[in-house]
């Protein structure tokens, strides 16, 4: 019997010779010396750039104005030598498309004189905008096929950046994509619009608090990246993953993680030199990754940055998720990202810290973050008025922000015992939550100063001093001078569910300027008294979406729906949010989407969910049809012909024929479970003409289908003899040799 290919992938693993890291000699120097050398930055524009197109540009930047075109040439011709002496020959806009990937089309610098001789030519035209292909990327609608013009215009916020591709080299501009009538159609460009949003009502309430000469209030973020590395060649045997980033079948190992001995465990050597080799590229493209460590789960990873402006960050985000998938494969490995690749075990996120700073002509309001208390009462009384704004826009908009986590992989994780619920609730902590309930129940003084010191306000600095536990149940936690939004899933783009988060704080902020506007003037009543009464409002107002405690416990899942909050368990009615008047009346009214725009973005969503469920199904189907049914006939066979043989010799007992009899009971049930699946698939792919019909057959009766057939093989999994069963098994990829 000639062994499969899984137990040669075993063979060779182990005579494997281990892979270090690249030593290119950054090793031997500290990583302040070469961080950024990929990018052309603030730093780099100051020392090349004249003095006033860098004044310019600054002001363009740090406000958020657009680029002042006179500025292009001189910017671009910089760009361009910086680049060349880098060893760079191609440019491309790089953006953001609704696939949650990045987009890219190189351009050579080559150009030729007028005495068609060649040359390096980089206009400030081409720098600012460039003309791709937008009729194949998703765009629910927006676009027909014969509709090709589109745009990606340069986001000056966020630096340029050079890809290393082997000996290859291309100038990246970050970029947002819009179709020829303006429409955006990607994530960036409503990222942009919702901070714009933010901006004005965060800076109108701010000068009505007194604090004058604010610029630009902008969102910072600092985004946790869990992610799964295993060997490549593993993956390559596994249809499932290589397919839909997930195992659709498995058995549970005897060992999982139920031995609580990976986390901050010892980072094998193997995996350390790829965690390095990581950091390495995304510190030459001036991504601060400060933080690695093992996760929960066997074979599971994360990396952090430092916190930055939340574009930046976005972009910086996409940069590790690219960089990850490239380096792991240099080490033979394989990065997964998706939210739950292994059943049984936990799966990963994305979690978003998020917050609100200022940038001001005033040195002392200069870098304020506005989530973090102060010292003084006028600064305690600022930070209360920015946390209702906070609490009032999740709880109105708690079913928005899970349309902007849903996918079918985060669908998986969601709620599974080991990431936050399908329910939007926010952890504020033992010492807040006291002081926010004693202000909601009108315990404080009318007077705010008074006020302060009656609640003990004087000191809440000690939060930023982790005074409160952290609750890691938690969808969206206050978790010192931040949110944690901690539902997000490890494989999206982080733009669109923080879109809608900032989109939900504005209308906020703005309701809240609007009612203290509507009170001023009261007598004996300072601003600030004013400002205590509206956040005690907001305060009742939102009560329901404070929760303290154990969100993986049943208990919450009843305690939510007493609440009236929403439990959207599955993605296609998390994504109906989108299409409520509600959410709709939002994101219009604040210039973020129109309503095209905001439809799009439902069905794109839609579509994928749709589309990511059938190839899920499909590949199933595969390989129950070519490997796993093979497999446990062979064995079924063998365990035949063996009994034959016993009982031909006369042997009185044969327990072949019981243990014929279970796998062939098993591969009974299997295939019957295979073709309802089928029937199913069937059914579903004649509702192609309905897409909320049909991903609400997929996410019920096809999804249950896969649960079971999946059952079945898992359990045939534990009977077919190991030399026999053809894909790695959960062992194998989880606890490598």
């Amino acid at each position: 019997m000639t062994a499969p290919v899984r137990k040669s992938t075993i063979r060779e693993l182990i005579a494997r010779a281990p892979h270090g890291a690249s030593n290119d000699g950054s090793g031997i120097v500290p990583t302040s010396a070469y961080f950024g050398i990929n990018t052309f930055g603030a730093r780099q524009m100051r020392d090349k750039l004249p003095k006033d197109v860098y004044a310019k540009l600054v002001a363009s930047i740090r406000q958020g104005k657009k680029l002042n075109l006179d500025i292009a040439p001189t910017v671009a011709q910089v760009i361009k030598e910086w680049a060349i002496s880098r060893g760079v020959t191609h440019f491309t806009h790089w953006f953001q498309p609704q696939t949650g990937l990045t987009a890219v089309k190189h351009d050579a610098f080559l150009s030729f004189d007028d005495d068609k001789q060649p040359m390096e030519s980089f206009t400030g035209a081409q720098l600012i905008q460039s003309e791709p292909d937008a009729s194949s990327f998703p765009s629910g609608g927006l676009r027909a096929t014969w509709e090709a013009r589109g745009y990606t215009a340069w986001n000056p916020a966020s630096p340029v950046f050079i890809v290393e591709s082997g000996n290859t080299r291309t100038l990246c501009i970050p970029s947002v994509f819009i179709g020829y009538n303006g429409e955006a159609l990607d994530e960036m460009t409503p990222l942009l619009r919702s901070s714009d949003a933010l901006n004005e009502k965060a800076i109108a309430l701010l000068e009505l608090l007194g604090d004058k000469g604010v610029q630009r209030v902008y969102t910072t973020m600092g985004a946790e990246q869990e992610y799964f590395l295993i060997d490549r060649s593993h993956f390559a045997l596994r249809p499932d993953l290589v397919m839909s980033g997930r195992s659709l079948v498995g058995a549970p190992p005897p060992r999982g993680q139920q031995l609580e001995d990976h986390y901050f465990g010892g980072i094998p050597e193997r995996i350390q030199a790829c965690i390095s080799e990581v950091e390495h590229e995304l510190y030459k493209l001036g991504v601060p990754i400060v933080t690695r460590h093992n996760e929960v789960a066997p074979c599971q990873f994360e990396m952090a940055p430092m916190f930055e402006e939340t574009d930046i960050a976005v972009d910086h985000n996409q940069m590790v998720m690219a960089v990850l998938r490239k380096v792991a494969l240099r080490h033979n490995l394989q990065a997964i990202l998706h939210e739950k690749p292994f059943a049984g075990i936990n799966g990963s996120g994305k979690h978003c810290n998020w917050s609100l700073s200022i940038a001001a002509e005033n040195s002392e309001l200069d870098g304020t973050n506005l989530l973090n208390p102060g010292k003084t009462p006028h600064q305690k009384i600022r930070f209360l008025v920015f946390l209702a704004a906070i609490l009032k826009a999740v709880h109105r908009h708690s079913g928005l922000l899970r349309a902007g986590i849903a996918s079918s992989g985060n669908e998986h994780r969601l709620g599974a015992n080991e990431a936050p619920p399908a329910i939007i609730s926010v952890f504020m902590g033992s010492m807040l939550t006291r002081v926010i309930e004693a202000i909601a129940a009108g315990k404080s003084s009318a007077n705010a100063a008074q006020a302060m010191i009656k609640l003990g306000v004087a000191r809440l600095p000690e939060i930023e001093k982790d005074n409160t536990d952290r609750n890691r149940t938690s969808p969206f936690a206050f978790t010192g001078n931040k949110f944690e939004f901690r539902a997000v899933g490890s494989s999206a783009s982080i733009a669109f569910p923080i879109v809608l988060l900032n989109a939900a704080v504005a209308e906020a902020l703005g309701e809240i300027t609007e009612e203290i506007r509507g009170k001023l003037g009261a007598r004996g009543k300072s601003v600030d008294d004013i400002v205590l009464a509206v956040v005690r409002e907001a305060f009742k107002e939102s009560e329901a979406i404070r929760f303290e405690g154990n969100n993986y416990s049943d208990e919450w899942v009843k305690e939510a729906e007493k609440r009236g909050l929403p439990n959207l368990r599955r993605s296609p009615e998390a994504l109906d949010q989108l299409n409520t008047r509600q959410s709709k009346t939002l994101l219009t009214r604040l210039g973020i989407f129109t309503k095209a725009e905001l439809e799009s973005r439902y069905h794109v969503r839609l579509e994928r969910y749709i589309k990511d469920m059938l190839i899920e199904a499909h590949t199933l189907k595969e390989i129950i049809d070519t490997l796993v049914l093979p497999a446990s006939l062979t064995y079924s066979g063998s365990l035949a012909a063996s009994a034959a043989h016993a009982v031909a010799a006369g042997i009185t007992r044969v327990p072949q024929i019981a243990a014929a009899n279970e796998i062939g009971a098993l591969i009974e049930t299997l295939v019957e479970q295979r073709n309802a699946l089928d029937s199913l698939l069937g059914k579903a792919e004649h509702m192609h003409d309905d897409a909320p019909r049909q991903a609400k057959l997929l996410t019920g009766a096809v999804a249950d289908a896969m649960a079971l057939a999946r059952a079945a093989s898992d359990a045939l999994e534990l009977k077919v003899a190991d030399e026999l069963w053809p894909l790695p098994k959960y062992r194998e990829m989880l606890f490598p040799v």
